[in-house]
């Protein structure tokens, strides 16, 4: 399995989702199985992997789509037994199989909240509104699974999460600037415009990425 990268907190914040949502997500009580996968926990140290990372990005979608916590367990449960694939959330097969399999499944049950999930378009069922979206922020590898995220919270700015750059630490992809570092020189005292310069990154994107981090930090 992949190195953990991430502590629960930068997942939090990188998802831009409360902590403790992913708390439960990573550690759920009543010896539940977690949702996303996670080391066992080694003080402060990192303890998601960037394929937990992955598996909280699609969660917070569905989160985001109106889906209570009680109704996306279950759900997910399905997904890895009919996809057939364990950490289903991470898998390309999500993108191209898990509208299907959420259709019929939430259409047995009844359970509305799930099925909003999905739409019928010429006779194939897909993935709607906002969960689509995110999925679409997802590039998967030449092995099926996430390989990088492109953070939606931002507007801009093409914020993307990639492990193998920059230690997983999100990266503006226009000039390949670590955020952290253009939230620093802006805390400094620097313009966006010196830090545009000397980053290579465009001035709006730089206002994007200040812009949240300073709501963020509110």
């Amino acid at each position: 399995m992949a190195r953990a990268i991430f502590t629960l907190r930068e997942t939090a914040g990188y998802l831009d989702v409360p902590k403790s949502n992913i708390q439960r997500w990573a550690r759920p009580p009543e010896a539940m199985h977690p949702l996303i996968t996670c080391f066992p926990p080694q003080g402060r140290e990192a303890t998601v992997p960037f394929i937990g990372f992955a598996e909280a990005f699609v969660l917070s979608s569905f989160r985001r789509a109106g889906v209570p916590l009680q109704r996306i367990r279950p759900a997910v449960e399905v997904l890895e037994k009919e996809i057939g694939v364990d950490h289903a959330l991470a898998s390309k097969r999500l993108y191209t199989d898990g509208a299907e399999v959420l259709f019929d499944y939430a259409n047995k049950r009844g359970e509305r909240e799930v099925m909003d999930l999905v739409v019928v378009r010429t006779q194939q069922r897909q993935f709607s509104g906002v969960v689509n979206d995110y999925l679409k922020c997802i590039h998967y590898g030449g092995d099926g699974w996430a390989d990088s995220v492109r953070l939606p919270t931002y507007g801009n700015a093409k914020v993307v999460v990639d492990p193998k750059v920059a230690f997983g630490l999100p990266i503006v992809a226009h000039g390949g600037a670590r955020v952290e570092d253009l939230v620093d020189r802006f805390q400094a005292g620097d313009s966006v415009a010196e830090i545009a310069t000397d980053f290579s990154v465009p001035p709006d994107e730089v206002e994007d990425v200040i812009r949240l981090a300073t709501r963020t930090a509110a």
